[in-house]
């Protein structure tokens, strides 16, 4: 009985196929989780922490249409799909002065901005942008710092749902989104990038980034564009 449940888990293993850089990917969307990080009304829209930094924040917006299609394939496919907010707790306490004080920008995280406090939990600039609003069932990683795994517990989330894969969209690209892809490199999780579904304030640093991922045979992860994953998803 042991050997025919083994043999029926082995022949109903479907692994997806998508072109990449270096070479191709290939994962099983059972084992498989999408990251959406940071897509907060904070970074992306007028008025937020990204702005008042004195970024344009026209810059990320492009990211937005790629990863509604990859997220609409993977909740079609039933992936496991992971949001993720940088914030902090409304008394700070959460939030180190080295964070806090770096800079100069116009609003600090903490002070009133338009769209309530700036990077703080529950606050309306804090959640995620309206067009990327998780649905019923699809985990919310609060965290306070830049990568998703640091106080966080998504890596106990993702060991219990088997997951060794993760496809990784975001902003910013060379801060948050790498470096959560780092830490799950750490941690033996194979990253796909979706350069599309990422975007940065610089669009040099973007490009860059991109390049550091996929160099050295993947050192860090396999870059992508969102239709090729669409795409094979959707086979």
């Amino acid at each position: 009985m042991h050997f025919i449940k083994s043999f029926q888990m082995i022949s109903t293993l479907q692994t997806v196929t998508v072109p990449a850089t270096p070479e191709a990917f290939v994962f099983d969307p059972a084992r498989t989780a999408l990251m959406l990080i940071d897509m907060q009304r904070d970074f992306i829209e007028e008025g937020g922490f990204g702005q008042s930094l004195g970024n344009d924040v026209r810059l990320l917006k492009v990211a937005i249409a790629p990863c509604q299609a990859v997220l609409a394939a993977a909740r079609a496919q039933g992936m496991l799909v992971i949001h993720t907010r940088e914030g902090h707790r409304p008394d700070m306490s959460d939030a180190f002065p080295a964070k806090v004080d770096r800079g100069a920008p116009k609003l600090r995280i903490g002070d009133q901005g338009p769209m309530g406090r700036i990077l703080i939990r529950g606050e309306p600039g804090h959640e995620i942008i309206p067009a990327l609003s998780p649905i019923a069932g699809e985990p919310i990683i609060d965290k306070p710092g830049k990568g998703a795994f640091y106080a966080t517990d998504l890596e106990l989330l993702l060991r219990k749902r088997n997951i060794e894969a993760l496809i990784v969209c975001g902003v910013t690209t060379e801060v948050c989104v790498h470096t959560t892809v780092r830490e799950a490199n750490d941690r033996g999780f194979r990253c796909l990038i979706p350069g599309d579904c990422c975007a940065s304030y610089h669009p040099e640093f973007h490009a860059v980034s991109l390049r550091m991922f996929a160099a050295q045979g993947a050192i860090f992860g396999w870059v992508t564009d969102s239709q090729p994953l669409v795409n094979a998803l959707q086979k």
